[in-house]
């Protein structure tokens, strides 16, 4: 992330959508299927647009300053339901969808604790947690977003929240396995804070790129 991209902006709003205006065409995120094989990649313009999109959705209904599970596997729907959220206002709750043959109990403590209203996530995964859903009373109360349907014409419909460095951006949460999963506050300030400490300190030029896992 170049050094330049972070002066001046408080929000990661704020920098995907000067990022999308200066170099719309530059790959955001590629993801490479058994960290080998790049399956898709994303490039500024259509992150910022799907970003929109979910956001528009998400304003909608009046989730503004509300909290939303996000429930994916690995790829790059999550980073456009990520984005979404905070180009909303709304905080993002990422939580990994459960195994197979697995209960839902983690994901009702992380709900329980920070009152979600919404839960986005794939049409694959929520035809797999159906059951376990309806079994779980707060959850099965939730709207449930697979984000895949959001139609990209939505993205016009966006408007800017009112989000500054302090707003949350995301809830962090533990994995509960040695009792309730605890919840951390990351706003928008400290995330941009902690880019620009890893910018620097990798003297990231616009042509770098990072791998995450």
């Amino acid at each position: 992330m170049p050094r330049g991209s972070l002066s001046g902006r408080a929000t990661l709003v704020d920098l995907v959508r000067y990022r999308a205006k200066i170099q719309p065409e530059d790959p955001a995120f590629v993801f490479l299927v058994n960290g080998e094989d790049e399956q898709v990649s994303l490039t500024y313009r259509q992150l910022d647009t799907q970003a929109r999109a979910i956001a528009a959705w998400l304003e909608s209904h009046g989730l503004a300053g509300q909290r939303a599970l996000l429930l994916y596997p690995a790829g790059l729907e999550f980073i456009s339901a990520f984005f979404g959220c905070l180009y909303a206002g709304v905080v993002a709750v990422p939580v990994y969808p459960p195994r197979r043959n697995r209960s839902m109990n983690r994901i009702q403590a992380v709900a329980d604790d920070c009152d979600v209203k919404v839960a986005l996530s794939t049409d694959l995964v929520l035809q797999r947690i159906e059951p376990l859903v309806d079994e779980t009373p707060h959850l099965k109360q939730l709207t449930w977003l697979p984000t895949c349907q959001v139609l990209e014409q939505m993205a016009d419909q966006w408007r800017p929240p009112d989000i500054n460095a302090e707003t949350v951006a995301f809830l962090q949460y533990t994995s509960g396995s040695t009792g309730t999963p605890k919840g951390v506050m990351l706003s928008h300030g400290n995330l941009m804070h902690n880019s620009a400490l890893i910018t620097h300190a990798f003297e990231h030029t616009r042509s770098g790129s990072g791998v995450y896992w």
